[in-house]
């Protein structure tokens, strides 16, 4: 029995292991991103951090700076039998302006652009026929968002991470993160 039960038991640890996937996108103020991401069905984290640079271990001060090549990335670990890439390449382009370069809202300079980071070639590729959709389609005249090639993801500190959800009360948060994600919530149910 006890043989039978750690056999079940591995196989369903293994197989939900296998069926996560991660994901990362970059498209201003990272508190904004991870909690539009947290209101997917099928995301099983998300995780405010930097990406896109090469400086180790970069403090938020540093990224701050516009100086070192990171942009404010949120990293999006899913399920895919409940939620493809493609589906969250949608939640990123209906949650931000893509036609804006290096800014989104308030937030201005390199570590606030539209970036998606993939992590293989079937991302990248993915992430492109997405953009020549939504060119195609005339959905925007023009789109600013860069594909980089994932290299490193460094979290962000601590007090960054679910902010939104801990800080209900932070200006920005009212201002701007309440704001967006409510646009996207209301985007998303008309859709």
């Amino acid at each position: 029995m006890r043989k039978l039960l750690l056999t079940i038991f591995l196989c369903s640890f293994f197989g939900l292991n296998a069926q996560k996937q991660k994901a990362y996108f970059a498209s201003g103020c990272f508190w904004c991103v991870e909690a539009i991401f947290e209101t997917v069905p099928g995301v099983l984290n998300a995780v405010s951090g930097y990406a896109g640079g090469v400086l180790p271990n970069p403090t938020y001060r540093e990224v701050c700076s516009g100086k070192t090549g990171y942009a404010e990335a949120v990293e999006v670990t899913f399920n895919e039998k409940n939620v493809s890439y493609e589906k969250l390449l949608e939640v990123f382009f209906n949650s931000h302006d893509p036609t804006a370069l290096n800014r989104q809202g308030p937030d201005v300079g390199t570590q606030y652009r539209s970036a998606i980071f993939y992590v293989d070639t079937e991302q990248k590729r993915f992430a492109e026929r997405y953009i020549s959709a939504l060119l195609k389609d005339r959905k925007y005249d023009r789109i600013t968002t860069t594909l980089e090639e994932m290299n490193r993801f460094y979290p962000a500190e601590k007090y960054h991470q679910d902010f939104v959800k801990n800080n209900p009360n932070h200006p920005y948060v009212m201002s701007v993160s309440k704001k967006r994600k409510e646009q996207f919530l209301k985007k998303t149910k008309k859709d």
